[in-house]
């Protein structure tokens, strides 16, 4: 791709790369906070709700107390309010966009209520591809350690992101022309019954134990509706995620301070983050996307809830790998399924299934896809 005709933005320089490459396999030491500390009765339902899961499990003390864990646990998503570098908050190549777009990750016990939750965080790799997204675009891999008090490894794995030229994405980019010539979907009566109807149906499997001994190769998981998108709903999000740059007055003022290519001049000429790609449309576009869009985060989740509503309360998520296809944006709606691709017993003899995770969008885009590894209880 040759350089745009209206440069905005910073591009990828070789310079910035460098000096962001030696800063592979370092401990990160200067991140700001997480959103969480703790895993407490509200931190873990506010995120529960977030992502739209009611399970009682995260969410209601008395059922939860009739558990065999006695008490609430932490869904396996909470990870990402207790880690921003985790969830997306990338070091380096200063004014180049970022975008979420996967996570390898390992969980090797659960968090439960008030849990003090700690982190080791590391950049890990840089790899460039090419996209016909944005040209040249890098994708940034970070590695990261969750512990809880007492020095337990609760989860670890990767999470990425890929570092993009606007410029070059909005003015160049061609992933995205036919749906930007297609607009946003405008919805029918049968078509938001529809919608509804999967809401109405959806199933958590809780108290009631699904035996490994009963699932089937090939058995499909319950289908799970999320949408329409709006920017209600990404906000919904942020209130038990905590958003990656969301900060108010003097706080907003601090990190902008800090990191001067993060504040990015309004309509009212005001630096705000550019994190308003998510509820601003019109922002949304300078970047290369069709619109305002979902979090990352947010649909890793996604894919996760598919899976604890179908494994049950005995349960246990050991794997989530998924991958982001596509933007979801303002007006989608996703739909997620599931299919049991394989059953087998782990090298410590652990009865396990292996799930194949796929989302598609109303026009049957492939919004994400991954792979799941659970652990279930036998009868024996």
């Amino acid at each position: 791709m040759s350089e745009p005709l209206n440069r905005r933005y910073k591009g990828i320089s070789e310079r910035a790369l460098d000096e962001l490459r030696v800063r592979i396999d370092q401990p990160i030491t200067d991140t700001v906070e997480p959103w969480c500390y703790e895993a407490t009765r509200d931190n873990i339902r506010h995120y529960a709700h977030g992502i739209g899961d009611d399970n009682p499990l995260w969410c209601d003390p008395d059922y939860a107390r009739g558990t065999k864990y006695g008490d609430l646990i932490a869904l396996p998503s909470f990870i990402f309010p207790c880690d921003r570098v985790f969830s997306g908050y990338v070091g380096g190549l200063p004014g180049v966009h970022a975008m979420f777009a996967g996570i390898d990750v390992t969980w090797h016990k659960h968090m439960k209520r008030n849990d003090e939750i700690s982190t080791e965080s590391m950049l890990k790799e840089l790899i460039p591809h090419e996209t016909r997204f944005a040209g040249t675009a890098i994708q940034q891999i970070y590695n990261v350690k969750f512990y809880n008090q007492f020095g337990d490894l609760c989860a670890d794995g990767d999470s990425w992101c890929f570092r993009t030229d606007r410029d070059i994405a909005r003015e160049q980019g061609t992933k995205y022309e036919e749906q930007k010539a297609r607009g946003h979907k405008v919805y029918t009566e049968e078509e938001l019954f529809e919608i509804n109807r999967l809401y109405g149906t959806e199933e958590v499997r809780g108290a009631d134990p699904r035996f490994w001994e009963d699932v089937a190769e090939r058995e499909a998981l319950q289908r799970i509706v999320k949408g329409p998108m709006t920017i209600t709903g990404f906000i919904a999000y942020t209130q038990g995620w905590g958003g990656l740059y969301i900060r108010g007055h003097k706080m907003a003022y601090r990190l902008q301070k800090s990191h001067p290519a993060l504040g990015i001049n309004n309509k009212f000429g005001i630096p705000d983050c550019p994190e308003r790609v998510h509820w601003e449309p019109d922002f949304a576009s300078e970047v290369g996307a069709p619109g305002a869009y979902d979090y990352g985060p947010e649909r890793c989740s996604w894919l996760s809830h598919t899976v604890t509503n179908w494994m049950g309360d005995d349960g246990f998520l050991r794997k989530l790998k998924a991958q982001i296809r596509h933007h979801n944006v303002e007006g989608d709606t996703l739909f997620i399924d599931g299919e049991i691709v394989r059953k087998f017993r782990a090298e410590d003899d652990t009865p396990c299934v292996e799930i194949a995770l796929r989302a598609i969008n109303q026009n049957d885009d492939l919004s994400i896809e991954g792979t799941a590894e659970v652990e279930l209880p036998t009868r024996g």
